[in-house]
């Protein structure tokens, strides 16, 4: 396997690039499919669209996403390929404070490449269950090798958060029932439009801003939890970072954006 690339951290968009070489890095080690490649670079386009940060309507779904989770019997979060080579590290400390399982799933399912996210997630807990291994259950109604679950995991969770998902799993897990929580930097996108709640956000910030709100919101009563999640609407958040984008490139417009080395972002 070749070296990831080093880039020097005087590079003006030196976590853009350090990003990406991760999800290249992950092809390398097998984790990550040649369309996770495509799938970052429009994720990518995207987060330049909302300015690289984490906007207000994505901190609102944070809350309600945390709130749903910290009430669940079942939550499971799903790990795929450019997760595990994106935020490893992140994810398992997201599953431990929410008490969550965590679940590899991939729509280009190999056994190889299961086993080479469960190698990269264990250099961080070795001791850590994960599930998908072995999958014995499907999905209703969805043919792909996404359909393959676990049955102590995403076939018996009522609350499973679904990052960088294909639309069609989806509204499948809506089907049968799950509250799905999604990140997911295109708003436009199925998996956007049929999640419960979508976190459009970058999934390296929004997993450790998700972790840090499990931590401080464990100390919330069951009624603070329910009145955030009664209080939320997935409509609304969506239609809101519409308009934060639409506002930003209106604002770009105006101010010029020509041989600018820092937007107003």
């Amino acid at each position: 396997m070749e070296k990831m690339v080093k880039i020097p951290k005087s590079h003006p968009r030196y976590w853009s690039l350090y990003y990406r070489e991760k999800v290249i890095e992950g092809l390398e080690k097998g984790m990550t499919a040649k369309a996770g490649l495509i799938a970052h670079g429009r994720g990518e386009a995207f987060d330049y669209l909302i300015g690289e940060k984490t906007i207000e309507p994505a901190e609102k779904a944070m809350k309600a996403a945390i709130a749903k989770l910290l009430l669940a019997k079942h939550p499971v979060v799903s790990v795929n390929g450019n997760v595990a080579a994106l935020v490893p590290k992140e994810t398992m400390e997201l599953a431990k404070a929410l008490d969550a399982k965590l679940e590899i799933n991939l729509f280009y399912r190999t056994e190889e490449r299961v086993k080479a996210i469960a190698d990269e997630l264990k250099k961080y807990d070795p001791n850590v269950e994960l599930l998908g291994i072995n999958p014995t259950k499907k999905i209703p109604n969805l043919e792909s090798e996404r359909g393959k679950v676990d049955e102590e995991g995403i076939w018996k969770a009522d609350v499973v958060v679904v990052p960088l998902e294909d639309g069609d799993r989806t509204e499948a897990l809506v089907a049968m029932g799950k509250f799905v929580i999604t990140i997911d930097l295109n708003p436009l996108s199925r998996s956007a439009r049929m999640a419960d709640i979508t976190i459009v956000d970058n999934i390296v910030r929004a997993y450790p801003r998700m972790t840090e709100l499990a931590r401080e919101m464990k100390k919330l009563s069951r009624e603070e939890l329910e009145k955030i999640i009664s209080e939320y609407d997935n409509g609304q958040i969506l239609s809101e970072t519409l308009l934060h984008i639409n506002s930003r490139l209106k604002k770009l417009s105006q101010e010029g954006i020509w041989r600018k080395k820092e937007l107003p972002f």
